[in-house]
């Protein structure tokens, strides 16, 4: 159903009610502990283990400030899906919404789309994974994200519990050692101890260099990494057909989200470039690990690196599970071949995962040819490719509210404040960050691989609609 279709009264809308079994296929399994951890964890990921060690060396302590902005933001953006969720709670999330608010060739590009992200997100994360175990063991990066993507793929297809479960921990191990860190940073602080004990102080958010060492743009420029460390918020929406209690739970985790950013992103950074000066940090090598090892606390750098391993492998796991019900979700809107609807008997997406797990496997030959290198190259793709999500979440609220205050379609009980201003500004800002990745010759690739995916998918759409004339999948907009 798209909104013209309400508009003009040629269909009913579509109840908001949902009840205990998912009427996709799924078990509703997932718990209001595992939720909520998957909320807490989906914020912490490589973006902020790796990639903030970038952003610090072209920012400076500035960077705390783009991370308390960009959060902001992120905020908007999950109390938009938020309305919409309470609206539909559906498997398929923002690609149903964005059929369902702006047309059905929305959804085909918002699923695909979100799916290749995922994808991408696999390789990302399990490149990560490689690079950390070089803290240990002296083997190649290709061996390690080889072992890594068989094993999280054998663990998605057991079960949707058993995936909650592991996602439970990985968050609670992630949480725990980001807590701890702080509390020992602030401990350097006020008593002193360790190697950094003489030198640790708050003035080195100013005192070297300034807080924008490199001016207001070195801080713009790093927008794109930012907003890469925010990716996978929007993956409790994903859970929401798997969710026991979905009106209950998924409002309360999106509610974590500025605190989940201030303490985890903007509080952390805090403590460590009070600790460490933001110089001595490096492109490619995680601040966290280097804290410690600039601390002298060896046997902390080892912990903080088992963590970090912990979040890459976790963002990886959580990207296989997204892929297979996206995939599901095209098919059973007959946007995907029918092969993706199959499930297994504890209710996984067999095939889609299957297929997904397979193309992460592009990330064991990437880091075969450039083990230095593929980081870099895959987080701008990644970036361009979630945040078309983002958008999709955004405009479809905008949609969805309009209809809504005109009584066509009942209120959502978790209302966006201050929404659609707030949605808008949001939209602008997502659109200063691709302005920025297009000024910045590392990140401009994925803006030269985008019109790419919109053309494969532009003629993907026009060849199924062609050979489905009577399907009402593509029918509307």
């Amino acid at each position: 159903m798209t909104s013209a279709k309400v508009e003009e009264g040629q269909e009913e809308p579509r109840a908001a009610a949902v009840d205990g079994a998912s009427g996709e296929g799924y078990q509703r399994a997932l718990g209001a502990r595992q939720i909520q951890m998957i909320a807490i964890g989906g914020a912490i990921g490589t973006g902020l283990f790796l990639g903030a060690g970038k952003a610090i060396s072209k920012a400076g302590p500035s960077l705390v400030l783009a991370y308390a902005v960009a959060g902001l933001v992120i905020f908007f953006i999950m109390r938009a899906l938020g309305e919409l969720l309470m609206y539909r709670p559906v498997s398929g999330s923002f690609s149903e919404y964005a059929r369902e608010f702006i047309g059905p060739f929305a959804g085909f590009v918002t699923g695909w789309t979100y799916w290749l992200f995922w994808v991408v997100t696999g390789i990302t994360e399990v490149t990560a994974a490689a690079q950390y175990m070089t803290f240990w063991f002296d083997i190649p990066q290709w061996v390690s994200a080889l072992i890594f993507t068989i094993i999280l793929y054998g663990v998605n297809l057991i079960s949707v519990k058993v995936f909650g479960e592991l996602e439970f921990w990985f968050s609670m191990v992630k949480v725990t050692a980001i807590v701890g860190m702080i509390l020992i940073c602030a401990g350097i602080l006020t008593l002193g101890f360790s190697n950094a004990g003489d030198s640790a102080s708050v003035t080195h958010l100013w005192a070297d260099g300034g807080f924008f060492p490199h001016g207001i743009s070195g801080t713009l420029m790093t927008l794109q990494i930012v907003m890469f460390a925010f990716l996978a918020v929007e993956l409790v929406g994903v859970t929401a057909g798997e969710s026991k209690d979905p009106k209950s739970v998924l409002p309360k985790a999106i509610n974590t989200v500025p605190w989940r950013i201030a303490v985890f992103y903007v509080g952390a950074l805090v403590m460590i470039l009070s600790v460490v000066p933001w110089t001595e940090f490096q492109p490619g090598v995680s601040p966290f690990v280097a804290a410690f090892q600039k601390m002298g606390l060896g046997l902390g750098a080892g912990i903080v690196n088992f963590v970090v391993l912990t979040a890459a492998l976790s963002s990886c796991n959580s990207g296989m599970y997204s892929t297979g019900r996206m995939l599901r979700d095209l098919a059973l809107n007959g946007q995907g071949p029918k092969a993706f609807t199959r499930l297994t008997r504890s209710g996984t997406p067999l095939v889609g995962t299957t297929v997904s797990a397979a193309l992460m496997l592009v990330g064991v030959w990437i880091n075969y040819q450039w083990p230095g290198d593929a980081f870099t190259y895959v987080v701008s793709f990644a970036t361009i490719s979630g945040m078309w999500a983002w958008i999709m979440i955004l405009v479809s609220q905008i949609r969805y509210r309009r209809l809504a205050d005109r009584g066509v379609l009942p209120q959502s009980g978790f209302r966006a404040p201050g929404a659609p201003y707030t949605s808008v500004f949001a939209l602008a800002f997502i659109g200063m960050v691709i302005v920025m990745m297009g000024i910045d010759k590392d990140a401009r690739i994925s803006l030269y691989c985008a019109p790419l995916w919109a053309l494969i998918l532009g003629v993907s759409y026009v060849v199924l609609k062609a050979r489905n004339p009577g399907n009402k999948a593509f029918a509307g907009r």
